[in-house]
């Protein structure tokens, strides 16, 4: 008589465990992937590329120019909203998220190979605006497969939790981003990290590329999309124009809720490392290191925000965000002109760790959940990548072509941060409250 073993029977409840966990790691790695890629381009931009990709005059206008290809790569976030929502409404969201990682990484490392404006002249600057654009065209198909993966595999009540961590991404990718910059920008002379050591970082995206490819290969589509799409074909032929039609207003929600959000991680990592350098001559060291803190703690305060808003409501927590931006936005930039390294550190946490934090750990829940299945890849994300352009792809330039205007002031670019947390603030206190967002 013989026995055979049977592999233990997994239940339906813990297959969609399974499914949750995988599909939130996926998120989570590729986001890293994709954000380490995106933002290290803002700090090198804010260090090298004024300097060494456009023609040696002027610092403020070199600043300028960099800080407008950084923004070219928003302006293509839409497209790639576009293209890979319309394919990821009907092939499924995994399908699309390999192929964003790999462009991501891709385009990155050559950037890290581009000859600089003292070896080609224009070509330089023009061949670093179209890879910019790449990358724009690719982190615009991340956001929405990521959190969709990740909000339509959760538990029904813990949408947020588990959503979370395509935001959580985004703080290590600071740090990684930031970590490794700092590090060269410490052990090699000005000559040398202008020279080739700013390369590095860019390359280094090639690695991580493989391990994003490698954890989303084992991700299963969403069971949502399945469901809803693939077996019963409820497909649309345009996804993105029955969003709109369906949904406007989710559009312009969208747009107005990321404002805060926004203002207060780009100017405290990307302008204000610019300024403090520039205009008030402090180190570059110490803004690199106040990135790399507020990167850190964000990996412990979205997570536990989440958990808040799952249990407290996504509207709620939304709101202590955008106050506590609104009430930090003047005296973050006093901070700034003492040079007080105390003060600035306080507020450049309240900023992004406190305004920012509180705002995107209910971002995934609160706006997928506006469209329906069949066309929130397209919905959510285009929406979601419009609103990066209006409030986050020129939010550097703008704050430094206020300063150029201002003579150095920076009352106006406190004025601006405080304005976007102040329509932030007023939409969502004005939106109808629901099961999931009081």
């Amino acid at each position: 008589m013989t026995f055979a073993i049977q592999p233990p029977v997994s239940t339906p409840v813990e297959a969609s465990r399974s499914r949750a966990r995988k599909a939130a790691l996926g998120s989570f790695v590729g986001a890293v992937v994709d954000w380490y890629d995106f933002l290290l381009y803002g700090i090198v931009a804010a260090l090298i590329f004024n300097t060494e990709f456009f023609p040696k005059g002027n610092p403020g206008v070199g600043t300028l120019a960099a800080f407008a290809t950084f923004g070219v790569g928003f302006l293509f976030r839409p497209l790639g909203g576009i293209v890979f929502g319309h394919y990821g409404d009907h092939l499924g969201r995994k399908r699309m998220l390999v192929l964003t990682v790999m462009m991501m990484g891709l385009s990155t490392a050559a950037i890290g190979l581009l000859p600089t404006y003292a070896s080609i002249g224009w070509w330089a600057p023009a061949l670093l605006v179209l890879l910019r654009a790449i990358q724009g065209f690719a982190v615009g198909g991340e956001w929405g497969g990521a959190a969709l993966m990740a909000v339509e595999s959760a538990p029904k009540e813990k949408k947020a939790f588990y959503s979370s961590g395509v935001q959580v991404g985004y703080g290590v990718g600071l740090i990684l981003s930031t970590g490794i910059v700092a590090i060269l920008s410490a052990t090699l002379d000005n000559a040398a990290f202008k020279s080739w050591g700013w390369r590095i970082p860019f390359l280094f995206s090639v690695v991580l590329v493989l391990i994003g490819l490698w954890v989303r290969s084992s991700m299963e589509e969403s069971q949502e999309f399945v469901e809803k799409v693939e077996r019963q074909h409820h497909t649309s032929r345009m996804p993105v124009i029955e969003a709109l039609t369906q949904h406007p207003k989710a559009f312009l929600l969208i747009i107005a809720l990321r404002l805060a959000e926004l203002f207060t991680m780009y100017i405290v990592t990307a302008f204000a490392l610019s300024y403090s350098t520039s205009t008030l001559g402090m180190s570059r060291e110490f803004f690199l290191n106040i990135a790399l803190l507020v990167g850190a703690i964000s990996c412990v305060t979205i997570p536990c925000f989440a958990w808040c808003a799952d249990r407290f409501g996504l509207r709620r927590i939304y709101l202590i965000g955008a106050v506590i931006g609104l009430l930090s936005a003047v005296p973050f930039f006093l901070a700034l002109e003492a040079r007080s390294t105390v003060w600035i550190v306080i507020f450049a946490v309240m900023l992004a760790n406190g305004a920012h934090d509180l705002i995107v750990s209910v971002q995934q829940p609160l706006f997928t959940e506006l469209f329906g299945t069949e066309y929130r890849y397209s919905g959510a994300g285009v929406g979601y990548q419009f609103a990066s352009v209006v409030g986050g792809g020129f939010t550097p330039f703008i704050a430094q072509a206020l300063v150029n205007m201002g003579g150095g002031s920076w009352h106006s670019v406190a004025g601006y941060l405080a304005a976007g947390c102040l329509i932030s603030l007023l939409v969502a206190a004005g939106m109808k409250p629901g099961r999931r967002t009081t």
